[in-house]
Order: structure tokens, then sequence, then C-alpha cells
């Protein structure tokens, strides 16, 4: 800012020495012909407006003379000038919009050329006729804004010396997105959305027509690069592949394109950035590079990524092209504005019959400058050789908006000074940083041509449409409105797509593989891009209800996948039920084993005096005959939906009645062999035999297992639970154990019991005796233990309701070993031989050995 300053001073001290005016005179004379460097009209406030027409030829600019700029205005450039002035001039004599105020302008032409933009902010910012700012000579201007068009680097040159003065900048076009920050750029307004908004739209269409395989092509300028680095990588994050990409100059193609092609030819959508360039130039070495693919060539889609629309006629170089698509914003249905002229006609002559041109000269000048002031407005009646010009409906939006937001500036300032009881003849006019804050964008989108809208962030956003040139042989294209992006949200005609049927013109794919139908999942081949991949069925347990899933979702833990894995069908709750048939025939094997061990005992019991019941302590036999009823009663226990009750008791039950069981059989053999050794002269051991040597067997032996029982009840009891893991298509009810090893404890211990049982039982198999019942015993334990051995793996190996199957099987094979082994040939003695049923044959071979 020094340095400005000090600049600026010596600017101004010049004139004063005339040293360097005798050194290095000036030519002042002009040398742009009749091409004027301003357009001008007084006004109560000022408008700038730095606007291209055309650009600079590439030659030496002297520093003697004024730039030299040999091109004459293009025509369209020329009617864009025209609608600007012819804009302000509506908004001038509309009394409604503008209250005793008008509005003057001060149109320059930039040539896309820093220096002169330099100049014309310089010249706009100037209140005197050299460009000296802050310097007031000569005529009184009252700047309001500056309107910009320019391109990102000349609107952020602008911006810089703008906001020094602030001095609001309102930007008419699709500005860069470099301009939208507020902190650095304050006094920025933008009119329109910013370069690349509808990027995001771009991808909602690829996606919705599933076109994940594309080329994407640019101008070789900047704006072509910045396009490619930020369009590409939103490409990816959306799963789009992008195998084809390439810069192009204005000049030609290269010969990377053809075997692009080559190699990619399901690639049959191509995005293009076009700039500066018709589009039958670029579709050119496309064209030239599809002749030489060998077979047919599918038709591709061409999308045109910069806004905007045109017109096309019919044309051999779209010979491979299927459809030509482009965005353009949606315009709002309101009704028209009175002051609102949609055409103006103006004479030829337009500079010598609407301006005044001189060149202006002052002593503080360096250099001359020609100024065209409009002298009178321009006229709308038709008359002969006259030209018709459409007026910009848009601008008339941006001056209406200026025009509300002035008056409503002025209404404020009218407001303070009423309460301050001031005075407001004679009030000073509206500064620029004072008409700032009044410059709302939400205004301008409500009387806006355009659909446009603030997005969540407060920038400006606007509706589009969806524009497609279907290509028809021998045929002008036909144009057709494919659909909308409103509010974000992308919607698709389906009456077009319903034409492109009728016509046989359906849309080509544009992806590497086949979609992946719901049941598969897609897979990423190795070394390609990830649009390419193999489906495979989805894993166990899981499904897919859509195309190309990239994963599938696991089913509830009360759902399993259908066959096809496309749908989660609840699970049957199963569990060993008396009405299954599994249950049925357990019970069927239970039923009568129970029925049997009744009546065992009660034989027992009617045959109590017999001896060959009370050999060997008939109590005994009492209790091992109820242990196995007992035990033909507790599948009950199993059988049946799990409950907290039932699952708490039916192992403790059945470990304990078992190690009653076998206790009982234990005492059994200790007896016989204690009863053998007190047949012997002088054996001591008689004095043991009796019923109190049993009992105490029995309640040691049970105690141990009613104590581990008690134990597993106090650290982690069972509990009732569900497995809906270990069946497909089945959630198990069953009884969680708890704490399994206690459970594996009371099984050891019961095979503990029953080896010293079966040893003690096998070491006095060889007694004498007529009835020796540790042979039975003997042979009852072989069967009980082979049983619980195999029982083990047996039931590690099987799930649900099976594992409760294996136990209960188990519990009735080893009790009906112990019942047919050790009671069967004593009721056979007892009903079939009674003559064998006495004291002397039991005896008999017991006295003889002796």
């Amino acid at each position: 800012m020094a340095l400005l300053l000090l600049l600026l001073m010596l600017l101004v001290s010049q004139p004063v020495s005339g040293k360097l005016r005798r050194k290095c005179p000036l030519s002042l004379e002009h040398q742009d012909g009749n091409k004027p460097w301003s357009f001008y009209r007084p006004g109560d406030h000022l408008i700038g407006i730095v606007t291209t027409g055309n650009e600079l030829s590439n030659i030496m600019l002297s520093f003697n003379k004024a730039p030299f700029v040999p091109s004459p205005l293009k025509t369209y450039d020329f009617l864009y000038t025209l609608q600007l002035i012819f804009t302000i001039q509506l908004v001038n004599k509309n009394p409604q919009l503008l209250h005793n105020l008008t509005l003057g302008y001060n149109l320059h032409e930039n040539y896309l050329s820093p220096l002169h933009t330099s100049d014309a902010l310089l010249d706009i910012l100037s209140t005197g006729e050299a460009n000296v700012p802050n310097y007031g000579c000569g005529r009184k201007e009252n700047l309001l804004a500056l309107f910009d068009s320019a391109s990102r680097e000349i609107s952020i040159q602008m911006s810089t010396l703008a906001d020094t003065y602030k001095v609001p900048q309102i930007s008419y076009v699709t500005a860069s997105e470099a301009l939208s920050g507020k902190r650095k750029l304050p006094f920025f307004h933008r009119m329109l959305p910013q370069k690349g908004f509808h990027y995001p739209a771009v991808v909602q269409l690829l996606l919705h027509f599933r076109w994940t395989l594309i080329g994407l092509f640019a101008s070789d300028t900047d704006n072509g690069e910045n396009f490619m680095r930020t369009f590409t990588p939103m490409l990816v994050r959306n799963g789009i592949c992008v195998v084809i990409s390439q810069l192009f100059s204005t000049t030609g193609y290269t010969a990377a394109l053809r075997d692009a092609l080559t190699k990619w030819r399901q690639v049959n959508v191509f995005v293009h950035f076009l700039e500066y360039t018709h589009i039958t130039d670029r579709i050119l070495p496309f064209h030239l590079a599809l002749m030489r693919l060998t077979g047919p060539v599918e038709g591709k889609v061409w999308i045109d990524i910069v806004l905007g629309t045109y017109l096309l006629n019919k044309n051999r170089l779209y010979k491979y092209i299927h459809s030509i698509w482009s965005f353009n914003f949606l315009a709002n249905k309101r009704p028209r504005d009175d002051a609102f002229e949609p055409y103006f006609f103006v004479e030829d002559p337009f500079q010598d019959h609407y301006f005044h041109c001189s060149l202006s000269k002052h002593i503080f000048s360096v250099k001359g400058r020609r100024r065209c002031t409009q002298k009178a407005p321009l006229e709308t009646q038709e008359k002969r050789d006259r030209e018709r010009v459409t007026n910009n409906p848009h601008f008339y939006s941006i001056m209406k908006t200026l025009a509300q937001a002035l008056n409503a500036a002025y209404s404020s300032r009218l407001r303070r000074r009423r309460k301050k009881s001031e005075e407001t003849l004679g009030a000073p006019r509206l500064q620029p940083w004072q008409f700032h804050p009044f410059l709302q964008k939400n205004e301008f989108c409500n009387i806006s041509v355009m659909k446009l809208y603030l997005d969540q962030n407060g920038d400006v956003a606007a509706d589009l449409g969806i524009l497609s040139w279907l290509i028809v042989p021998k045929e002008d294209p036909i144009r057709q409105i494919m659909g909308t992006l409103e509010r974000r949200k992308l919607t698709i005609h389906q009456g077009s797509l319903s034409q492109l049927k009728l016509l046989n013109k359906p849309l080509p794919q544009s992806k590497c593989v086949e979609n992946c139908h719901p049941g598969f999942v897609k897979r990423a081949r190795k070394g390609e891009p990830v649009c390419c991949y193999d489906c495979v069925p989805c894993p166990e347990g899981t499904i897919s209800t859509q195309e190309d899933t990239e994963k599938c979702t696991r089913c509830t833990d009360d759902k399993y996948p259908n066959e096809d894995r496309v749908q989660c069908i609840p699970k049957v709750i199963t569990f060993l039920s008396f009405e299954d048939v599994l249950g049925i025939i357990l019970v069927s094997f239970a039923l009568p084993l129970f029925l049997t061990t009744g009546l065992i005992l009660i034989i027992f019991i009617k045959y109590r005096e017999t001896p060959i019941v009370k050999a060997n302590n008939r109590d005994l036999s009492y209790i091992l005959l109820v242990s196995l009823l007992l035990c033909f009663l507790s599948p009950s226990l199993f059988i049946g939906q799990p409950r907290k009750s039932t699952c708490l008791f039916r192992q403790m039950v059945f470990s304990i009645i078992i190690s009653v069981a076998v206790s009982s059989l234990l005492a059994k053999t200790i007896t016989v062999v204690l009863a053998f050794l007190a047949t012997k002269p002088g054996n001591q051991v008689k004095r043991w035999l009796g019923k109190s040597l049993a009992n105490s067997i029995i309640l040691s032996s049970s105690a141990v297992q009613i104590i581990i029982c008690c134990i597993w009840l106090g650290v982690s009891p069972p509990f009732p639970d569900s497995d809906p893991h270990s069946q497909p298509g089945e959630i198990i009810l069953q009884c969680n154990e708890g704490a399994v090893v206690m459970f594996y404890i009371t099984l050891s211990y019961m095979g503990f019991l029953a080896a010293i049982c079966f040893t003690v039982a096998f070491l006095a198999r060889n007694l004498p005796g007529a009835f020796n019942e540790a042979k039975l015993i003997t042979f009852s334990m072989l069967v009980f233990c082979s049983v619980w051995v195999t029982f083990v793996p047996t039931y590690l190996s099987t799930k649900g309701k099976y594992m409760v199957a294996v136990q209960i099987f188990s519990i009735l094979a080893s009790s009906a070993g112990l019942l047919s082994c050790i009671f069967i040939p004593k009721c056979y003695i007892i009903l079939l031989r009674p003559h064998l049923n006495t004291k002397e044959h039991l005896t008999s071979r017991i006295n003889v050995k002796t």
C-alpha cells in the first residue's frame, strides 16, 4: 500500500517538474482507430463495467503510444454491449424501481489483458480525467458497484484493487471457485453459481444409467486442467472408472486417442470439457479414430459439461455418435415485467447516432482517452434498416436487484436520520461500502429469470435442465429434454426414454462387465480398474438384494438366506419335543424299560424272603432298582422346550442318580468279596458285613457328586439359551450348561466310580459259588463303561437336539445294561427255576470248595 501511494505521489508531481516531458515526450496520438476506450453515461450513481470482447494480438506495445488493437468488435460482443446499455436504460425509466435516482455506467473493454484491465479499473476508480485514484478534479462520479464478466485470473486482479476501495464487485457469469472465499474477497458478489457446481449432477447422471466406464477429455487450457483435477477424483469416489483421459490442444489430436479407443471398445460414454472451440472441431478426431476400428462400433454418448445450449444440424461426423448431451439453466415461470422489453432496435450507425465521442485530455493525464458519452436513449420502435437485438433477461434481473438494494439503502439512511432529527436535504450520496450490506443474494434468486437458490453453504446454486440431441441418420438431430436436476435431485423423464426405444435407439451400456445379479457380490480383478470385476456368490449367511453389490448383507440371527441368497427367511425354532419323531422313539424306549424295572421291583418285593433276593444285601437291590426307575424317568427332563427349572436340575439329577446306582453296585461288589473272606476260618472281616458298610459306601460316594453339583450351581448354573448358528435355517432352543467344565467333572467322577466298581468286580468274578453276583456286575459295568466312553466323542460331534438325544440314549442304554445284566438272571431263577432258589443250592459249591 505504501508503494502504491508513493507511485501516485510521483505521478501527481511530474507536471510540476516538467523534466520527464523534456526527456521522454509522449505521443498522445490515439492508435485504436474508431474503437473507443469506453462507453460512458453520467448518473446519480455510476456502475463500472469491465467486459471482454476481443483478445489482444501478439504485437509489441510501444511505450510512447496508446495500445493498438486492430480487430473490430465482433457482432456478438457488440450486441452484448448493447444489451448492457439498454438494460440500464430500462431500469432508469421505470419509476417503480428507482425513486428520484438514475444509474450511469462506465463500460470498458479489457481485451483479456491484465494491462488493459488495470487501466480500465484505474479509470473507473478515478473521479477525474486522469487515472489517479483518490484525486478529485473535474467530473464528480459516485461509483456504486463494479460489474465483472472476466476470467478467473482477471477477476482476482479486479478484486484485489476493488476490495481496497470497498467497492462491491458483482459477477454475472459462472466464476471460478477460487473467487468464493468471503474472508479473502468480502466484497465479491456472485450472481450465478460458481464453475463446477453442476459436476455432481453429471456424476448422478452417470450413476443413474450405470455408466461406470467412461472417457474424459478437456481442452488443453488452465480451465481444462483444473476440470481434470476437480472432476476425476469426484468420479473415482463414486466408483466410476476413467480409463481414457486426454487433454486436447486446439490444433489437433494425438495418436494416443486411437490406441485408447482400440483397447477400451466397451467405453461408450465420453465426458468433454469444451472451451474456445466448436463442437464439430472436437468430434473430428474421434470420428477419424473410430473409423479405423475393426468390427462394428456402437453409438457413443457425448456429454458436454460446459453449461449452455447450441443448435446442431446433420453432419457426417456424427456417424458414430448416439446422442450429444448438455446442461442449461432452468427458467422461472413468472409474470413478465411491464418494463422489460424482450427486443429493441438500433440503427446501424450506432456510435454516431447515440454517442458523442471525444478525446479527453487533462493536465494530469499521461495519455489521451477516447470516451463516448451517451447523448440519446436507444430507440425501441421498429423502423427500416434497424438491427433487431434480443434483450438479456438475466441482466435485467441483476439491475432490478441492484435498484431494489439501492432503494433499501437510501430508506435505511432516511430512517436513521429521522431518529436523530437530522436534516435530509443535501445529504451526501451513498458510498460503495455503505451499499455493500444491502446486496443480498436471496433477493436476486427471488426475481431471477433462472431457477436460482442458496445452498446450505449460502452459495448460489441453480436448477438445471438436461438436453439431449439424438443423432438420426440423414436427418437433423432430434432435441429432447431428458431430465432435470432440481435442488440437487436428479429426475429422468421416462417419456424421453420411451421415445428412444420407439426410434430403436436405446441408450448404450458403458461398463467393463455385465451386472452382478442379486445374490452375488463384486470381486475385484487384480491389475485392472475397480469397475472390472468378477461376480461371486455371497458368503454363507449373507444376501444381496441389488445388482452390482460391493458387500453382502448378513441376515439377522433369527433369519437365514434362501437358496438364491436374495432374501432372508425367518428361521424355524426347534428343540427335542415329545411330538418330534426322535422324541417319540426315545420315549417308546424309556417307557417299557421303566415298566420293566417297576415289574422287577414288584417281583423282588414279593419274593423278598427267597434266598436269591436276600443274597448280597436285599436293600442294595432295592436302591439299585429305584435308581434305575429314576434313570428311565429322567429323559422327561431332557425332552421338551428348555425352561429355567429343567435346565437347572436335569444334569444334576441325572449325575446324582447314576452315581447312586453305581455306588450301590460298588457296595454289592465289596459285599461279595467280604462275604467270601468271612467264610474262611479266623478271618476278622465278618464284623464289617452288614447294612452300615453298604450305606456308608452309597452315602459317601453320592455325597461327593452332590458337592460337585452344588459347586456347579454356585459358580455358573445352567440356563435356557438359543443357538441360531449351528444349523442353517433353525434356531435351536437348548440349555446352556454354564460352566461346561463342571459338567465334564461330574461325568469324570461317574466314570471314576464305574472304573472302581468294574475293577473290583472283575477281580471277584472267579469266587466260588453257585450264583456269584460279581460276574453279573462285571459284565454290567463293562456295558456301562462302553456306553459312556462312546458318549463323549459322539456328544461333542453333534449339535442341537441331537446332542440331547445322544445323552438320553446313553442314559437309557447304560441303565438298561445294568438292569438286564444283574436282575434278568435273578428273575429267571425266581420265576422259571424256583427249585434253584434255595439256600442249599446257592451254597453247595461253596461247601465243596471249602
